[in-house]
């Protein structure tokens, strides 16, 4: 990447390079996001950005300069609250290539904390439709999301990297299993009714747990869910009074706030008479207060207390992520030859309105001299000559500089371009 030069940029932190404390507050609520991508357009003077925010990463795609990644990260910064050198000290940038090869890695699951796991492609394509919605995509970033989502779904048609399911929710299922002999007998309460929830609904059920209750916002939602499993739903306000009851608490919102505080689990403890709950938190920022984990009888777990279970099911994939990455690499070649094909439409068009623009200036000087009664044949004969001469005189100059000066890339650079032979024939 030279200094000054506009390029694709992709920047962020994920659950390499910070911990869930620095990734929730860098996270950026659904609400939020019409709002971050203008004030990041206007303030880090971008035309086009997306940003991809989930509970393992925030990062934000754009086309800028290596100067622009400063303005960038201050605007972070500011918007979130976070010092700068808080922020570079976790950060990581990738530029051109190695930008369209990271989201593509990011798309197949091949960069996130579960290898494999297939709802981050569906969190990239609505960062894609809200930055589209909001007018901040241009053609680079749009075609690198079009070629993005291209590779990943020839990734998992094409290997075993979506086989076997494998994700935060079942991690969090599994480590359930290692905690309880049996989990038929034991009841759990679901905080949120999303994509991730519903993930781990399904494990819950599959693993024995027949006693399911879902706690939403919205009641309708958790009755859809509930629905499925045979369980029950309830509000969140409703959450103190099912907590008794429950054995194992796993909550995914994108609240902004802690949902279960310390005060509700004491309570809920004594009721139980200090049977243990396992619970897990796998939302960023965290739906339960970190605090809950220093009370007895209580094993709190966050998504990064997942990384030992995770890291065990990441080995039976590795096969399939070295053919993913090789899949991801012709993926990278295609882009960035469509990204230079881009960068010369701009002097295609120039140089087609030069030639027009000579065309028409020689046709008007022939149709005033057929006016005058000259011979049609020899104003033929001259609109064609002159039509040549002005287009060839500037090329002609700089090609005889250019040979004088030793450079003979010019000489083979028009024979290419003109599809010369060796008699000067095209």
């Amino acid at each position: 990447m030279r200094s000054g030069r506009m390029a694709l940029l992709a920047l962020g932190i994920n659950h390499k390079t910070a911990s869930v404390e620095v990734r929730e507050r860098v996270a950026f609520a659904p609400e939020q996001m019409a709002q971050a991508l203008q004030q990041a357009r206007q303030q880090a003077g971008l035309q086009e950005v997306s940003i991809l925010s989930t509970c393992n990463r925030t990062e934000l795609y754009c086309s800028t300069s290596l100067e622009g990644t400063r303005a960038l990260l201050e605007w972070l910064g500011q918007y979130h609250g976070l010092p700068l050198d808080a922020l570079e000290a976790c950060t990581y940038t990738h530029w051109d290539d190695d930008a369209a090869r990271h989201m593509m890695r990011v798309a197949s699951g091949l960069d996130s904390l579960v290898l494999g796991e297939p709802q981050i492609l569906g969190q990239l394509k609505s960062a894609h439709a809200v930055s589209q919605q909001e007018g901040a995509l241009g053609s680079e970033l749009g075609r690198l999301f079009q070629q993005t989502f291209s590779v990943a779904k020839k990734v998992r048609t094409d290997t075993a990297i979506g086989e076997n399911p494998v994700s935060v929710a079942y991690a969090a299922v599994s480590l359930a299993q290692h905690i309880f002999a049996d989990l038929s007998e034991s009841r759990a309460l679901l905080i949120g009714a999303g994509e991730t929830i519903e993930l781990v609904a399904r494990h819950l059920n599959n693993a024995g747990v027949h006693h399911i209750t879902v706690a939403n916002r919205t009641l309708n939602r958790a009755v859809d869910l509930a629905k499925e499993f045979d369980g029950d739903a309830i509000l969140l306000g409703d959450i103190p009074d099912a907590l008794p009851d429950a054995d194992i608490v796993i909550a995914s919102t994108a609240s902004q706030l802690p949902i279960l505080g310390k005060g509700a689990v004491e309570s809920a403890l004594k009721k139980r008479k200090h049977r243990p709950i396992f619970m897990v938190d796998i939302a960023v920022p965290r739906d339960i207060e970190a605090q809950v984990a220093e009370l007895d009888d209580v094993y709190l777990y966050t998504v990064d207390d997942l990384r030992e279970v995770i890291e065990e099911n990441q080995r039976s994939r590795e096969n399939a992520a070295r053919e993913a990455e090789e899949i991801i690499e012709v993926g990278v070649h295609e882009f960035m030859r469509q990204l230079r094909a881009l960068a010369a439409v701009d002097t295609v068009t120039r140089l087609r309105r030069q030639a027009e623009k000579t065309r028409q200036n020689e046709l008007e000087k022939a149709l005033r001299q057929l006016r005058n009664g000259k011979d049609a044949e020899a104003v033929l004969e001259q609109l064609a000559r002159g039509i040549t001469n002005k287009m060839l005189h500037q090329p002609t100059i700089q090609l005889r500089k250019a040979s004088a000066e030793g450079r003979t890339d010019m000489r083979n650079l028009v024979t290419e371009l003109y599809q010369l032979d060796d008699e000067g024939n095209l």
